[in-house]
């Protein structure tokens, strides 16, 4: 339990979780997981375990049937429109990105501060202009999502999510697809931003992603929790005592490199706590 002042960005009790295509449906029995501020979570289990939609009820954007979910203190079945600001303290970036067809890569990112900021044109303009640049996205600003990679839809999704510069980011399968030098890219760039980003005055995120592949994730600052067979565990540290018997964790690393031990020692890529 943290020591800290602030209420938990997200509190789930007893929490089922539904699909999002079919309420009737109930993915994960039970969810009982508590984030702290300032804390980075990994949920890993396989395709269709109900990964996405855990980070939808996370966000308020599926309301629970039972149980309780609260973020930042306030239940979400209680969050409507007048409740907007607390919404608007969570970034979520999907699975697929969900960008916009008939608009470019900036007009997306630019997206939410048009709705919700009240900016003159020219400092939306340089918001965005320099957020593009952070994420290397400036040469495909002015393309439609169509007529780039999928590792650049991808990070113009994560750019729409930053750009109101919320307290906690949840990113759904944010690797997938990724080639090694941009999965690298990737984890390193969310260290920095859950250590605090000088692009956003160095204030430190809470970030929790979804995975269907552990090994990149691993790191001695992060905590882990998997989502398996309606059953979600919260594991803690990466390497202890609870991962030697999940089975969640068995598979997922099996699938990755067969030959090695379920829950191999590792070597942080830096300093405990740094970024990696």
């Amino acid at each position: 339990m943290s020591d800290s002042p602030h209420p938990p960005a997200i509190e789930m009790q007893d929490l089922p979780v539904a699909a999002l295509r079919d309420p009737s449906l109930t993915l994960l029995h039970e969810v009982n997981w508590t984030v702290q501020p300032g804390e980075f979570w990994v949920v890993a289990g396989l395709p269709h375990s109900g990964k996405s939609d855990l980070l939808l009820h996370a966000a308020g954007l599926l309301a629970p049937a039972a149980g309780m979910c609260r973020l930042f203190g306030r239940d979400t079945a209680e969050l409507d429109e007048s409740q907007i600001a607390e919404r608007l303290r969570v970034g979520l970036t999907f699975a697929d990105a969900k960008l916009f067809n008939e608009l470019s890569l900036a007009e997306n990112v630019a997206l939410p501060l048009r709705y919700h900021r009240n900016l003159a044109e020219t400092e939306l303009a340089r918001t965005v202009a320099g957020l593009l640049e952070l994420l290397e996205l400036t040469p495909f600003a002015a393309l439609l999502p169509g007529s780039v990679a999928w590792v650049w839809r991808q990070r113009a999704a994560l750019a729409r999510a930053l750009v109101l510069q919320p307290e906690l980011l949840l990113l759904d399968n944010p690797a997938s697809g990724l080639m090694t030098r941009h999965r690298d890219w990737l984890v390193h760039f969310l260290d920095e931003l859950w250590h605090g980003h000088a692009f956003f005055g160095g204030r430190p995120l809470t970030l929790v992603v979804t995975t269907d592949e552990l090994r990149a994730w691993q790191h001695p600052g992060r905590k882990f929790a998997t989502a398996q067979a309606g059953n979600f565990s919260v594991l803690g540290a990466w390497g202890g005592e609870p991962f030697l018997h999940n089975q969640a964790v068995k598979e997922l690393l099996a699938g990755t490199t067969a030959k090695e031990s379920p829950v191999t020692p590792v070597q942080p890529l830096s300093a405990p706590g740094g970024p990696g």
